[in-house]
């Protein structure tokens, strides 16, 4: 399993722990691909995980780009559009110095779609 694996798995067990439900994960849509998807009471939550052992270009935060959320933001309207009902939702960041969860920040509400 690659260091990416283990952070997104690390990252499932940490939200479920927080209280989060699973409801995907890795899920591939035609525009990119999203993490985690959880249910956070009566919200959904699209989760990008984010490892990065160096930050001289800004970190795990930085590499989360306008043009990577958009392509997150995409993906996640591809699934909303399979479902019934379009409840709450909104976009998580996990992010991580190691895939064990090392210096572990949870950002609710990282960005806005």
């Amino acid at each position: 399993m690659n260091n990416g694996a283990q952070a997104e798995q690390w990252a499932a067990q940490h939200l479920r722990q927080q209280g989060l439900k699973p409801v995907a994960e890795n899920y591939r849509g035609r525009f990119g691909e999203i993490d985690l998807i959880m249910q956070d009471g009566a919200a959904l939550v699209f989760v990008e995980v984010r490892l990065r052992r160096n930050a001289d270009f800004g970190g795990a935060a930085a590499s989360i780009d306008t043009r990577k959320q958009q392509r997150l933001i995409r993906t996640a309207q591809q699934y909303l559009a399979s479902l019934a009902h379009i409840p709450q939702c909104r976009f998580d960041a996990v992010l991580m110095d190691d895939a064990q969860g090392a210096n572990v920040q949870w950002l609710k509400n990282a960005f806005e779609a």
